[in-house]
């Protein structure tokens, strides 16, 4: 170890970017750390927690693993601070060496088409954050008072929120939904679901795994047009398929051969298809349609033959995007922050300067691809880049560092800390043995939060 005086690093974001970056910094030898991980929120783990679907238990597992980091003790959980309202970059300058940025990708990305802004079309992200019980959305958000519904886009995200849609109450009861968002969902009118692919199967983004547990409703219907996946498995359109597109078109076939059994709810899964229009004055009351194909160049083009479809909600998912951080440079086209090997550059400066002591990792730094299982090889490059970059950090301060306690005491930030969350988790366990609904059953909004901590 270079030096026994530890290197001071803060990580903006707790989801598994943000703490995988302070793992890969408490498990390396050649500096010793002191690592303040900094989340708006009170609780930890960030799409593990709020972005993961509640039915995927398994997935949800892996807030074990990320609890352990969290408990190291060169590691520290900040909670209730807000970057760029609580804490600006010039404050965390005066407290840290360095700043590791991991907030994500908040916002959904549009679909451009009129009609987008109706009541009733809405992002698959509020929905995700409302099922999943984040703490900013309200019960009465959805209503899901329409028979039929689409849902737009051939990613994993898409498949949740139909998977969602699809289920019973009962199904998902053991989940850590809240009572009242279970409430809704138990009430829900929804029968029919559309989930629209833009492409083919051999183009969908989907994995085995979600497109199986479509397979699994017990409640639902799937529906798939045999002439879309009728694809020969040793003709030219496979040679260059990845396997995991081979797996899916073998799923999708074996669905195409079975006839609907009748069941409560059904969904239309309906590839070379893309919206042109959602219908309505008030709200929402149908969706224009057109067939695609790709033309020469690998590009989507319509075929101008159209189709309305009659529902009443629309879930667009069509990928997730970066939102700026104040005062952090940001790339508009790619919703970035511009960085090379996870150092923050600054597209003003001379040849696309350096940031010193600024880094990046997660959705924020490559966008929102991978799984969560890929921030763990984005932070240790991150890492790498930012031990190399020690001893230039360590020069870079000038007199002492000041605690960030001090930094925040006049900010009016409801600091908490790792054992606030631990009320909450306790909290939490307490309320799903109350409703015999399995492990945890979430608190609802911030006055609940608020409430177990003994705070306004």
């Amino acid at each position: 170890m270079t030096s026994p005086d530890p290197l001071r690093v803060a990580v903006i974001g707790s989801g598994p970017a943000g703490i995988y970056t302070a793992d890969s910094l408490t498990r390396q030898r050649r500096e010793t750390v002191a690592v303040d991980v900094i989340d708006r929120l009170p609780t930890p783990y960030g799409l593990v927690r709020y972005g993961v679907a509640p039915d995927h238990l398994k997935i949800k597992g892996v807030a074990r693993t990320l609890r352990r980091v969290l408990e190291h003790p060169d590691v520290r959980f900040i909670g209730g601070v807000e970057f760029g309202a609580d804490i600006t970059r010039a404050d965390l300058a005066r407290s840290y060496h360095a700043v590791v940025y991991a907030t994500g990708a908040a916002v959904d990305r549009r679909m451009g088409i009129p009609g987008e802004d109706l009541p009733g079309s809405v992002a698959a992200t509020d929905f995700v954050n409302w099922y999943c019980g984040h703490p900013d959305a309200a019960v009465e958000r959805f209503l899901l008072d329409a028979e039929e519904v689409a849902v737009v886009g051939a990613g994993n995200v898409a498949v949740d929120v139909a998977r969602i849609l699809a289920k019973t109450a009962d199904e998902l009861r053991g989940t850590d939904i809240p009572q009242p968002m279970l409430d809704v969902l138990a009430a829900s009118r929804v029968r029919r679901i559309h989930l629209l692919a833009r492409r083919g199967p051999l183009q969908a983004k989907f994995t085995a795994p979600e497109l199986r547990d479509l397979g699994r409703l017990d409640n639902a219907d799937i529906v798939v047009r045999p002439h879309q996946v009728d694809i020969d498995p040793n003709g030219e359109e496979l040679l260059g398929a990845a396997r995991a597109a081979r797996t899916n078109l073998k799923i999708l076939g074996e669905w195409a051969s079975r006839s609907p059994e009748g069941r409560a709810r059904r969904i239309d899964l309906r590839f070379w298809t893309r919206p042109v229009e959602i219908l309505g004055e008030d709200r929402v009351t149908g969706l224009r349609v057109e067939a695609t194909r790709l033309d020469p160049d690998g590009r989507v083009a319509g075929t101008g033959e159209h189709e309305v479809l009659g529902v009443g909600m629309v879930f667009r998912s069509i990928g997730y995007a970066g939102v700026p951080l104040p005062g952090v440079p940001f790339d508009p086209a790619t919703r970035t922050v511009p960085q090379a090997a996870g150092r923050v550059l600054d597209p003003a400066g001379p040849g696309g300067a350096v940031l010193p002591g600024d880094y990046v990792a997660g959705w924020i730094k490559r966008g929102a691809t991978g799984v969560i299982g890929t921030n763990k090889s984005d932070a240790a490059e991150t890492v790498r880049s930012l031990l190399d970059d020690a001893p230039a950090l360590r020069a870079g301060v000038v007199g002492d560092l000041e605690p960030v306690e001090a930094v925040l005491r006049d900010s009016g930030a409801d600091v908490t800390d790792y054992g606030d969350w631990l009320t909450i988790d306790a909290a939490e366990a307490e309320r799903a043995a109350e409703l015999g609904r399995g492990e945890r059953v979430k608190l609802l909004g911030w006055a609940e939060l608020r409430g177990v901590l003994g705070r306004r």
